[in-house]
């Protein structure tokens, strides 16, 4: 084959995945740094495969969404503290909540072309840590005095601080667009397509159940590794019900008529980390190892969800997956019934039911609920943004693997700025 030739492509197999418990904000993690619980995730998976020796991962692909600018280099500099050889190169990426599942698809793209034999995919983010900005109007002041060439030009511009400028700019749970946070946006689509108070919670109480099941039953031993004292996701509430959270207030929509979003079914703000190894068939070979299954397809979307149909739900804030899935399923000739797996992302649970009604409407069918997010998800788990879309790679793959010698599932992951991040694993 010449050079310049196309190569053949590669099944992309995921080997395995380690996380760490997820946390609420400003708990156990509170002074844990983006890259601390990225390095911990990184090292567990070298720990646990036997990745020390020198060139035994091709790269190291990783994000954050709530980043310091110390951290403009975070996945580099994670490799640097790790266990893994110094010698590996890694590189940032950010898709807002779909960072950790494209961070996997980027990696997973190289592989298939063979410009790499493995990766390591995933992200870390800390609602806890969250960077401050200057005020702008202090930060120009500060720039003029730099630039500034006497003591006096520097003294007139430093004249103009006020105290109002020493106030730090907080990052806000808002989009830029709109002025309004993700809840509310999710609020709206909630009204859009109907979404009941009771459907939300029980899908709410079921996250928490299933997710306290997996632990239980011993299915998250080799997935989640402690950290800080935690050996389990500190949101975790094996005693939920639909009945006690009917009982929390509305929190989101509350201006509108019938609010239904509370605390209880929607996802806090979370700290954490997650990552996941993938490679060739011949790498893993090698190795001696098994793969759990392989990334056959992904697919992205976006909506306007500023100038688009937003009160009709169509594009509503995180309603992307809604057309994502679709042509990701046209192009691959499968029907949802063709997966033993569903995992959405649990932002929201109205949001989860806007996605799975707007999949109907698009002719997909209904999804068997008891094929949706099997050992739980986010609203259970908890949400550190870029470090979501790697933990539900590494679940899936471990379920498929799970049910024996083949199955398919689908992964949907909403995110910031109206977009969307879906793929498909599968065992075969």
């Amino acid at each position: 084959m010449s050079p310049l030739e196309p190569p053949s492509t590669r099944r992309v197999a995921v080997i395995g995945g380690t996380r760490i418990p997820f946390a609420r904000s400003d708990g156990p993690y509170a002074t844990a740094s983006n890259q601390e619980m990225l390095t911990a995730v990184v090292d567990g998976l070298v720990e646990r495969f036997g990745l020390e020796e020198p060139a035994a991962v091709g790269e190291l692909v990783a994000g954050a969404v709530l980043k310091h600018s110390r951290d403009f280099n975070l996945a580099r500099e994670t490799v640097l503290g790790s266990r893994l050889d110094a010698r590996t190169p890694a590189y940032d990426i950010q898709q807002a909540c779909g960072t950790g599942l494209q961070a996997v698809i980027a990696a997973a793209n190289k592989i298939t072309l063979g410009q790499s034999d493995s990766a390591i995919a995933g992200g870390a983010d800390t609602a806890s840590d969250a960077p401050l900005g200057v005020n702008d109007e202090l930060r120009r002041i500060l720039l003029e005095v730099r630039r500034a060439k006497s003591a006096g030009a520097r003294l007139k511009a430093l004249a103009r601080v006020r105290p109002s400028h020493l106030v730090p700019d907080i990052p806000r749970n808002a989009e830029p667009r709109t002025g309004l946070s993700m809840g509310e946006h999710a609020a709206v689509t909630a009204r859009a397509w109907g979404v009941t108070r009771a459907d939300q919670d029980e899908l709410a109480a079921a996250s928490h159940r299933r997710l306290a099941d997996a632990y239980e039953r011993g299915f998250l031993d080799d997935l989640v590794v402690p950290f800080r004292g935690l050996t389990r996701d500190q949101n975790l509430r094996p005693g939920s019900s639909a009945e006690k959270l009917a009982a929390l207030k509305p929190v989101f929509g509350v201006d509108g008529p019938n609010p239904t979003m509370t605390a209880g079914n929607s996802t806090p703000l979370t700290d954490g980390a997650a990552v996941v190894l993938l490679a060739s068939e011949e790498w893993a070979a090698a190795r001696g190892l098994e793969p759990l299954a392989y990334l056959t397809a992904y697919e992205t979307a976006a909506v306007d969800f500023v100038e688009g149909d937003v009160v009709g739900g169509e594009d509503g804030l995180l309603m992307a997956p809604a057309y994502a899935v679709p042509r990701m399923l046209a192009r691959t000739g499968l029907t949802l019934d063709d997966f033993d797996f569903i995992e959405v992302h649990e932002a929201f649970a109205s949001q989860v039911l806007a996605t799975l009604a707007a999949w109907e409407k698009r002719g997909l069918g209904p999804v068997d609920r008891s094929r949706l997010n099997v050992v739980g998800s986010s609203l259970a788990t908890g949400h550190p943004f870029a470090a979501t879309g790697a933990r539900i790679v590494a679940t899936l793959a471990k379920l498929l693997e799970e049910q024996g010698s083949s199955g398919r599932g689908l992964i949907s992951v909403c995110a910031a700025g109206g977009q969307g991040v879906t793929a498909i694993l599968e065992r075969r």
